[in-house]
């Protein structure tokens, strides 16, 4: 067949003598004049005078801005370019029914697609430059085109061709469309003036974009690039090269930063507000507000949404198109050959195949952007809606009335659960909020469409789903209830776990390692068996989610086969299945989206009684500046100009005192009053008054003290004046400060009402500690070391491992109460301000400590600077520094004045304090021997410095290790970011058994093969059932026939569902069991050094997050992973068994999804991680911020705490943005890729036309695969990532554990062995592992039975180790123990350890009771428990308590003293009878008193036992009957303390001067 432009079949195709434009084909041609028109001018620009145009502002994005109108303009291209195509199609059909070729038919339209084409892409690059003159070239070509259409619309008019034939119906459109576009050229000339005007506008980019952090990018890139995520590739290819880091994602953009959408949505609240204002009983609704705020993304996400479930509906309906094009092919095949002008009607251009392939692939990709569209802006909006309510909970938590937290109305537990749950919980229900009114229209359309196809069989389906629905939902309730029986059970074994961990030492040192490991093991059996429950509930969601399709599909293909005489089409039974599959979807959905719905209204009710409860009044007293000159910072230097001596004897004789001769009080002039308060009655918030009738004055400039018996309300005054109570009557007034006084130069620079305050119960932040001491004011280097050299806290910092740069508070280093205190002290000492506050510094330092601090930090430094302090304390025998005193007594002032004042006017109270100094002076003397801060800083040591050498143990796992030798470490490292973790995975999958492993894998298999056989079938029965042409009796048996097949194949599918998703979730549990089972085993059994160097905090998040991604991640996702992997390959298997040609296009699509999934798999982690890792420091910062709410208020940092709030929740933001981008960036790529399937396998098999059922059933599996492609890939990134807790676990499941194994066996021991205490060391030699240096060489020593031994030496000089030896803790590598004649090294571990006893420095008691304490083997009698509480002094007290033996013990023994907690341990070493007992450094940590208990009990309860006592102090040992002194490793003296004391030289003799 020739081609020629107009066609040779007809002579008059050339013949214009009824003039030119009446030639159809002549108007064809001048339709390509504007099309070569534009191709001609830009493509010179777009290729040569591209290189030199620049844009004005140099900025770092080519997103630079928009032109008016640049997204409509984009949707008409769009469509333009739709209508093109459909253009060359009717053209391409059309020229098939004729004898020639007829070129003009399609041949314009194609250069019309270029040409459409090449302006869209013309006008992006103008754009991006910003040069809008050479648009003139593309309004010219509008304007042409226009024109062109126009001429031939016209023509066909005349021609009287209407609106039935579809050529006519697309030049109206193009007209439409040319016209359109033509009228926005016109608009931006309009707007911008760039021609045709004097005076161009000037534009800028927007701000955003000028500023280099902002990298989200979506809000300003052009449509395309919105619709595919295409500018995210950049971020997605360089996570491969470096990990993506939080520079890397940089800042919101300021339309989607907290504090934008707070101020949002506090206007509409706000209005609520205003509106009910009037109505009492009526609370403002934030529903509204949240409407009002954030209404119109949920409404454009929600129409993005009906367009995508619109469009979803055009699979089914061209799969069934299709094949009935197919099947009537077969049937009538001839050629209609007509005329030479013949034009298509749309029925019978949409009969062509090929015409719907092209359809359907179009519409799957538009469904696809719009849904993807739809996901991503609810995802934003749920994320700025996050933000603004995060913000306005924290404003409302700085606001709170300080009684409603300490009276318990709202709890920190409540506020902590408003800002981790329900504020999610709002997201969440905004994510899911399109699909509740998407659901119903989408359900209702695919029930009308079903009936269309099939009438009331159809019914009958939909039926099956909708009454299974509710079952679904009754699972879902079910799920969430058994999580939480799960969460409760597994805090209790982490309590359990972590008592474990802490008390380990002492654990194995009395060989009851086990006894607490079954305690565990038995929680653990509660929460596996509520896992259990959850596992079961979870496989029966998943089982309802793939049987009810087949269960619908069953019941209507059977009724229909009944009720109806006509057989089954293929096109009807393959088009009501594709829409089963869609109509199950919003069905699964719909249950949990009603329970997200019921959670948020809950979530709400909770929001609406936080917001709306009481707030703190306005403290106007206190001007609202917050800003403070810092200048007086440098005044501080060393120099100490005043001579006072402050520094008098402690222990004053009160009546010689005399007052310093300083700045006389004259407290009634009222520069010299700071504060006063008159008449003042202060609640906390329940009416009745808590403080009455308060008149003081605090004078300016001096000191206050304020005294009185615990709770008499002595903070409560504090926090009274500082605006934190109730008013109910009375006024606080703060004076101004006199600014003419010339010794106030320094006040003048600070904030009149600036306070420091430090509250009783420390607070810190988790921050640094010089960040804790600066809070917020500028560094001074001077004034700091003055202020840290006042509290004394510089000794701290220098054990600390960065110093002062050390985290510390919650998530930091946990230091001690004192040394808290202090640090809040120094805060307060630090801040330059007026007024400080320090509510009972004293209260957790010892004596040396509060004499410093007191002389150096208030008398010296405070009053240098001239401030004003009010001081709460106990310790009177400061009462003589005060100028000025306050007592209180039971919540009002008892007297007010100087200590002369009350020295003369109230006598009785003078005596009576004078008798409380005495007796604290002779705590005093006590005290002076115990020095409390040693002990908290030797603490502080052991917790800091033994991390060396275990801090590696996170990484090393074999896999790295086999690929360090290659030299390029860079690409290395990549290496093992893109590769999935497969030996951990097996390893998991092995932990689970082998049979189990193979069950799963069998079910699966044979599960999803009865699927594809069940669709097989159905292919099979409807292609017979149209040919054979036999008799009604044969059709009959044919009929039953099939029906039995496909029911018993349905009832194998359903079955199978549920044994798959049964088994899948049983292999995960028993997985986890092994797993966790094997872990404590191994941790409790691991070697001490192993404590030693791991921190705590690493090995419980194995036992805590690790184990609960085990627990009750990992199953549902490999579930989903393989269920989605599974039915993508038995899809692509299908489609190449109808079409084999299939598989030529299937080798790119293949290639194209190993890279995006490579690429996303990696970035997809990193940004989980910045998720994770963002989320905790939000958290901590809102607790922190309740628990320190009066001083932040106090010091007047609300603001800045805001500021950091909202910088947090930003970052967290930002991290989450990124990860759903990229989800949609992935998924936009999987569903595009998918199009691709879908269309391939159209084109092939309408090509190659295999029986109508197989095609149908090839289209139905192409389908499946878009849906579930994504998926794949993101399980895969989820496995991937929750692998790493199973490595993790793995990792110290190699650990190697303690030889428990003697080589004697048990049974040889004697029952009473060691029955003397008899003690040979022959030669020892012991070190902590075998890689390390020994830290005794060569010991040899010999105890006699029943002797008392002292060690003593310095620190490090091995004498803990030596007491390590005898229970075998560390490695006796040469030399032997040997104890009543047998050598320690061949005993069983238990047998030795069991048989000796030892008391420990740190006190460790067990939550329990008292018995449990003392006997957790519960092998002694109960007087035998009396009788060794007896011995140590204990047993009146544990008499006092409820119960008896029976009386609990919290957490660590925090109810008992430190010295009561040592008792305890004394005793719980008397009930074992063990003939040696060894204390170590036993008394370094209790109160004289306590001590002197244990010597009497040492040497009267125990004479009979060998004791030997490793002494911290050496007078512990002076008793002794023999006394080992070491030095590094080895015994330098060794002989009875009286032979050692009679050496001069000696270095035991040394030891006792030094301590006398």
């Amino acid at each position: 067949m020739k081609a020629a432009f107009c066609g040779n079949d007809n002579a008059s195709a050339y013949d214009i003598s009824a003039g030119v434009l009446k030639n159809v084909c002549f108007v064809d041609a001048l339709n390509l004049v504007p099309h070569v028109f534009l191709l001609f001018i830009t493509f010179p620009i777009l290729f040569i005078g591209w290189g030199s145009q620049s844009s004005k502002v140099q900025i770092h994005h080519n997103t630079w801005l928009h032109f008016p109108g640049h997204n409509l303009r984009w949707i008409l291209t769009f469509t333009l370019l739709f209508v093109h195509v459909c253009e060359i199609a009717e053209g391409i059909v059309s020229d098939a029914n004729m004898k020639s070729r007829h070129l003009h038919l399609f041949l314009p339209a194609m250069m019309g697609f270029v040409a459409a084409t090449t302006a869209i892409v013309y006008y992006h690059n103008i754009e991006t430059s910003n040069f809008p003159k050479l648009l003139l070239a593309l309004f010219l070509y509008w304007i042409m085109a226009f024109v062109t259409k126009t001429i031939k619309l016209v023509r066909y008019c005349e021609d009287g061709v209407t609106f039935s034939q579809l050529r006519f119906c697309i030049t109206g459109i193009m007209v439409i469309l040319y016209g359109l576009l033509m009228a926005v050229e016109i608009n931006v000339i309009r707007v911008r003036r760039y021609v045709f005007f004097m005076n161009p506008q000037k534009v800028k980019p927007p701000e955003d974009l000028q500023d280099l952090g902002v990298r989200f990018l979506q809000p300003f890139v052009n449509l395309l690039s919105k619709a595919t995520y295409w500018w995210m590739n950049t971020l997605i290819i360089s996570a491969h090269k470096k990990p993506i880091d939080l520079k890397a994602i940089g800042k919101l953009p300021i339309a989607m930063r907290a504090l934008t959408n707070y101020v949002c949505l506090k206007e509409a609240y706000e209005e609520q507000k205003k509106k009910v204002a009037n109505q009492p009983n009526k609370i403002p609704s934030i529903w509204l507000a949240m409407y009002r705020a954030f209404g119109r993304p949920i409404l454009l996400s929600s129409t993005f949404r009906y367009l995508a479930d619109l469009l979803g509906f055009a699979g089914p309906l061209c799969i069934s198109g299709i094949v009935e094009s197919l099947q009537n092919r077969t049937d009538t095949t001839g050629k209609s050959n007509e005329t030479s002008t013949s034009y298509l009607s749309s029925q019978d251009f949409l009969k062509n195949a090929y015409v719907l392939a092209v359809l359907l692939f179009l519409a799957l990709i538009l469904q696809r952007t719009f849904l993807q569209a739809s996901y991503y802006v609810t995802i934003e909006t749920g994320i700025n809606l996050r933000g603004a309510l995060l913000a306005m909970i924290y404003n409302k938590i700085l606001r709170l009335s300080t009684s409603n937290l300490s009276m318990g109305e709202m709890t920190l537990g409540q506020i902590n659960n408003l800002v981790a749950i329900e504020t999610n919980q709002l997201m969440w229900f905004l994510f899911l909020c399109p699909n509740l009114w998407a659901m119903p229209v989408q359900i209702i359309m695919g029930v009308i469409l079903l009936y269309n196809l099939l009438r009331v069989s159809a019914l009958v389906g939909a039926a099956v789903i909708v009454l299974l629905a509710p079952i679904q939902y009754f699972i879902a309730t079910k799920l969430a209830e058994a999580q939480k029986s799960t969460l409760d059970y597994s805090t209790e074994r982490l309590k359990k776990t972590n008592e474990i961990l802490k008390g380990i030492k002492l654990l194995k040192l009395y060989a009851w390692e086990h006894i607490f490991c079954t305690s565990v093991e038995e929680t653990r059996t509660k929460e596996l068996i509520s896992l259990k429950t959850f596992a079961l509930y979870t496989s029966l969601s998943i089982f309802m989610n793939a049987a009810i399709p087949i269960a619908a599909v069953l019941a209507t293909f059977v009724t229909y086969e009944y009720q109806n005489e006509a057989t089954l089409q293929p096109y009807q039974a393959f088009a009501s299945l594709s829409l089963f599959h869609i109509l199950v979807t919003p069905l699964f959905l719909l249950s949990t989206v009603v329970r997200f719905a019921v959670k948020a209204v809950i979530s709400v009710q909770k929001l609406n009684e936080f917001l709306i409860s009481d707030e703190i009044g306005d403290d106007s007293w206190r001007s609202a500046e917050s800003s403070v000159t810092y200048e007086s910072c440098k005044k501080h230097t060393g120099l100490h100009t005043k001579a006072i001596n402050r520094k008098q004897p402690l222990r004053h004789q009160l009546d010689s005192y005399e007052q310093p001769p300083r700045r006389q009080p004259r407290p009634f002039e009222t520069d010299d009053i700071a504060i006063k308060v008159t008449n003042g009655y202060f609640s906390w918030g329940s009416g009745l008054a808590t403080l009455s009738n308060i008149n003081i004055r605090i004078p300016t400039g001096q000191m206050t003290m304020i005294v009185g018996q615990v709770g008499c309300g002595k903070s409560s005054l504090l926090l009274a004046i500082l605006g934190e109570m109730q008013t109910l009557e009375g006024k606080v007034l703060w004076n101004n400060i006199n600014e003419t006084d010339p010794s106030c130069e320094a006040t003048r620079s600070r904030n009149r009402y600036s306070v420091a305050y430090a509250a009783q119960k420390p607070w810190l932040l988790n921050a640094t500690v010089e960040e804790n001491i600066i809070f917020g004011s500028p560094f001074n280097k001077q004034r700091y070391k003055a202020v840290t050299d006042a509290c004394s806290l510089q000794p701290d910092i220098d054990l600390l491992p960065f110093g002062d740069q050390t985290e510390i508070g919650e998530r930091g280093i946990n230091l001690s109460g004192g040394q808290r205190q202090r640090i809040c002290v120094a805060r307060a000492l630090y801040q330059n301000t007026n007024i400080v506050f320090l509510d009972d510094p004293f209260s957790a330092l010892d004596i040396h400590l509060s004499d410093h601090l007191m002389q150096e930090g208030i008398l010296k430094f405070l009053q240098e600077d001239k401030r004003t302090l009010i001081l709460v304390t106990h310790k009177l025998q400061y009462l003589p520094h005060a100028d000025w005193i306050i007592a209180m007594k039971d919540g009002y002032v008892l007297r007010e004045g100087t200590l002369k004042d009350i020295q003369t006017k109230d006598v009785e109270l003078y005596e009576h304090w004078k008798t409380l100094m005495n007796r604290q002076d002779q705590e005093l003397e006590k005290d002076m021997e115990t020095d409390q801060t040693t002990l908290e800083r030797k603490t502080l040591r052991r917790a800091m410095y033994p991390r060396e050498s275990k801090a590696q143990l996170e990484d090393e796992d074999e896999e790295e290790e086999e690929e360090e030798d290659d030299d390029d470490n860079m690409s290395t490292v990549m290496r093992l970011r893109t590769k999935m973790p497969w030996r951990t995975c097996w390893r998991y999958l092995t932990s689970g058994g082998f049979f189990l492993l193979f069950l799963m894998i069998f079910s699966k298999l044979l599960k999803h093969s009865v699927i594809v056989a069940i669709d097989y079938w159905l292919a099979r029965w409807t292609s017979m059932e149209n040919k054979t042409g036999d008799s009604i009796e044969r059709n009959r048996e044919n009929k039953s026939h099939h029906v039995a097949v496909f029911s018993t194949l349905c009832g194998a599918g359903i079955f199978l569902c549920l044994v798959t998703s049964l088994t899948v979730e049983w292999m995960g549990l028993t997985a986890a069991k092994n797993l966790h089972h094997n872990l404590l085993n191994k941790i409790i059994l691991g070697p001490i050094r192993f404590f030693d160097t791991t921190p705590l905090g690493l090995i419980l998040n194995r036992f805590s997050a690790d184990t609960n991604i085990i627990d009750q991640h990992i199953p549902p996702t490999l579930e989903s992973l393989t269920r989605s992997t599974l039915l993508c390959l038995s899809a692509i298997g299908m489609i190449s068994y109808a079409t084999p040609w299939f598989l030529v296009a299937l080798v790119p699509l293949g290639v194209a999804f190993y890279f995006i999934q490579k690429y996303f798999r990696v970035a997809s982690k990193d940004l989980q991680e910045l998720d994770d890792s963002t989320q905790l420091p939000l958290l901590c910062h809102f607790s922190e911020t309740a628990e320190g709410l009066t001083t932040i208020r106090a010091f007047r940092h609300e603001a800045r705490f805001k500021q950091h709030m909202l910088e947090l929740t930003d970052t967290n933001n930002i991290a989450y943005l990124f990860l759903s981008a990229a989800n949609r960036w992935l998924e936009v790529r999987t569903d595009y890729l998918g199009a691709c399937i879908v269309l391939t396998a159209a084109v092939t098999s309408i090509t190659y036309k295999p029986e109508s059922g197989i095609l149908g059933l090839g289209l139905l599996y192409a389908l499946t695969i878009t849906n579930y492609l994504n998926w794949v890939v993101r399980n895969l990134a989820d496995l991937e990532v929750q692998m790493g807790a199973v490595k993790k676990v793995n990792s110290f499941l190699t650990m190697e554990s303690e030889n428990y194994e003697g080589t004697m066996d048990p049974s040889q021991v004697p029952k009473d062995w060691p029955q003397e205490g008899e003690i040979k060391i022959e030669d020892l030699c012991v070190r902590y592992e075998n890689n390390l240096k020994p830290v005794l060489k060569h010991v040899k020593a010999y105890i006699k039975p029943g002797q008392k031994v002292g060690i003593c030496g310095r620190t490090g000089s091995g004498k803990s180790s030596l007491s390590l030896a005898f229970f075998r803790m560390v490695d006796i590598f040469d030399g032997k123990i040997v104890i009543d004649g047998i050598d320690i090294c061949k005993l069983p571990l238990d047998t030795l350890r069991s048989r000796l006893s030892i008391i420990l420095q740190d006190p460790i008691l067990f939550s329990g009771s008292i018995r449990f304490n003392l006997d957790p083997e519960c092998k002694c009698t109960d007087d035998r428990l009396w009788e060794a509480l007896e011995i140590a002094q204990l047993k009146n007290m544990v008499k006092s308590l409820p119960g008896g033996l029976d009386a609990v013990v919290t957490e660590g023994g925090e109810n008992f003293s430190v010295g009561q907690r040592q008792l305890f341990c004394l005793a719980r070493a008397f009930v074992r009878k063990s003939s040696i007992l060894i204390m170590d450094e036993a008394t370094a940590s209790i109160d004289m008193a306590t001590e002197n208990i244990l010597q009497k009990v040492v040497m009267t309860a125990f004479v009979d036992r060998t004791v030997v006592t490793i002494a911290h102090r050496v007078h512990t040992i002076l008793t002794a009957d023999l006394v080992i002194v070491m030095k590094r490793g080895n015994i330098l003296e060794n002989d009875t303390p009286e032979n050692l004391l009679s050496r001069e030289d000696g270095i035991f003799a040394s030891f006792v001067r030094a301590d006398m």
